[in-house]
């Protein structure tokens, strides 16, 4: 017997909706797997540290400290790592899926290979370690830093700010010394220094990476023959990239390789970036036959070092920030092993490790959202304008070591795309100003150009605003962060 026409529309509709139910929970429930599987990094976490302390009457206190760096190391890869892969994901030179990948590859065997051996555990020297009274004293300020730079960094990636995870740990570091030992603990002048990394950092990327850009458009967007000025500058921009990376690297990635100071990495670098233009003259040669005389030609050039540069730049940020972010927990495993506390420590592996693969997991989970917002939410990109963002990235890191200047990435990174964005404001201004006037005689009024902005101000200000905050925020919850555990456990 046949089943009549209308049973069978209402059946499908029937099955419409519980198929539209299944997918409003799968939508609902997605958030919370990205929460599950950082829960279960953070157990492993802990129950790795119970193996190697087990024995210790205070494990505990290690358990605890590994958790919490398992949670901090998930929040840098929300947040820090999007400055490295935001750029070329936003140009479309990358895919989502691709730059994740990369990132989580070269961040860990940044972190891993090349990470630094030894850390302060005092952040930069902002806290004099004689100035505590006793190990379980700069211990519990450690935890206190450790929570409260992880607490500050997840909530900036919850409301879509790009921070700096160092200066976060700072604030940590800051708040509880002040905490433990008043205010004539801290080193201000470090203090001030940091400081001034917050103008300096934004302003000195975003000035590189307009020049770089300025350059550009100057000798190959604007040139009557454009492939032909791309087959001259492209191989020396691309030669200039490798100089700069292997400088970068050789200062900030190898240094627990081989120690190189400032003479041989620029020595290193001129013999790279001279290799690397030999390589790369036949091969834009070669890419840039048959492109037509267009601008969208020239993005087809730059897509290629646009992906190294921000892989290059992923590789020395594991290496560099990684043991930043761990080293208060190291700072509390060295006290937990010897029963003193000192300026600088030996970062055992499990520690890295937990910092290297927390970054992978905070990257996979979390970090698309900071992504998106770095590489396309900003200003609009594209290769050429991420490249000058990446180059001048690891120009002023090199710039800022060389005169000592205690420099945030995040803030270089994002204060390149700012720069690239409000150079291409005043230019386009500038070009509409000297243009003639239209057939009709009317041109856009002022009002109407300034809404047609090309950075948008709402993002500007919030990211801006989390910088200011990050140190006094983070200070401030890791002084009652520690004073909560005085009252429980000393």
């Amino acid at each position: 017997m046949s089943t009549p026409p209308n049973q069978w529309r209402t059946l499908d509709k029937d099955l419409g909706r519980i198929v539209n139910v299944e997918a409003a929970a799968q939508y609902v429930s997605r958030p919370m797997v990205g929460l599950g599987i950082s829960l279960a990094f953070m157990v492993i976490a802990g129950l790795g540290a119970a193996l190697f302390f087990g024995g210790t009457p205070t494990s505990y206190v290690v358990v605890a400290a590994a958790v919490f760096g398992a949670y901090m190391a998930v929040n840098i890869g929300a947040n820090d790592v999007a400055n490295n892969m935001g750029p070329a994901v936003g140009a479309k030179a990358l895919t989502m899926g691709g730059a994740i990948v990369i990132a989580a590859l070269c961040e860990t065997a940044g972190a891993l290979l090349a990470g630094g051996d030894v850390v302060s555990t005092i952040s930069k020297g902002i806290i004099d370690p004689a100035s505590v009274a006793d190990s379980r004293t700069f211990i519990w300020a450690m935890m206190a830093a450790l929570i409260s730079s992880a607490l500050w960094v997840n909530l900036a990636t919850w409301v879509g700010a790009p921070v700096s995870t160092t200066h976060s740990v700072v604030g940590g570091v800051m708040g509880a010394g002040i905490a433990a030992a008043g205010f004539a603990a801290v080193n201000w002048p470090s203090m001030g220094a940091i400081a001034a990394s917050w103008v300096i950092s934004p302003a000195l990327g975003g000035l590189i990476a307009a020049l770089f850009l300025a350059f550009i458009e100057r000798n190959i967007i604007h040139q009557s023959d454009k492939i032909a000025a791309a087959r001259v500058w492209v191989p020396v921009l691309v030669g200039i990239m490798g100089g700069v990376f292997a400088v970068y690297l050789a200062m900030k990635g190898l240094k627990k390789i081989v120690a190189i100071d400032l003479g041989t990495a620029l020595l290193i670098g001129a013999v790279v970036g001279g290799i690397v233009y030999a390589i790369t003259a036949p091969l834009i040669r070669k890419q840039s036959e048959g492109l037509e005389n267009r601008n969208k030609s020239l993005k087809v050039l730059f897509g290629l070092p646009l992906v190294l540069s921000a892989a290059l730049l992923s590789f020395a940020h594991g290496a560099n920030d990684v043991a930043n972010a761990v080293g208060p927990l190291a700072a509390i495993v060295h006290a937990e092993s010897f029963g003193e506390f000192a300026g600088k420590v030996a970062i055992p592996l499990w520690v890295m490790v937990i910092g290297a693969f927390g970054i992978s997991f905070g990257l996979i989970l979390f970090g698309p959202k900071l992504i998106r917002m770095v590489g396309s939410q900003i200003t609009k990109l594209n290769p050429m304008r991420a490249y000058c963002v990446a180059l001048s990235a690891a120009i002023t890191v090199i710039v800022a070591s060389w005169l000592g200047l205690p420099v945030s990435s995040t803030h270089i990174a994002v204060g390149g795309i700012f720069g690239v964005g409000f150079f291409r404001e005043w230019d386009h201004e500038r070009r509409y100003r000297k243009s003639p006037a239209p057939a009709n005689g009317r041109k856009i009024a002022m009002e109407e150009r300034r809404r047609r902005k090309l950075v948008r101000r709402s993002h500007f200000t919030t990211i801006v605003a989390a910088w200011v905050v990050t140190v006094p925020a983070a200070a401030t919850m890791s002084a009652v962060i520690f004073f909560g555990l005085s009252l429980v456990f000393v």
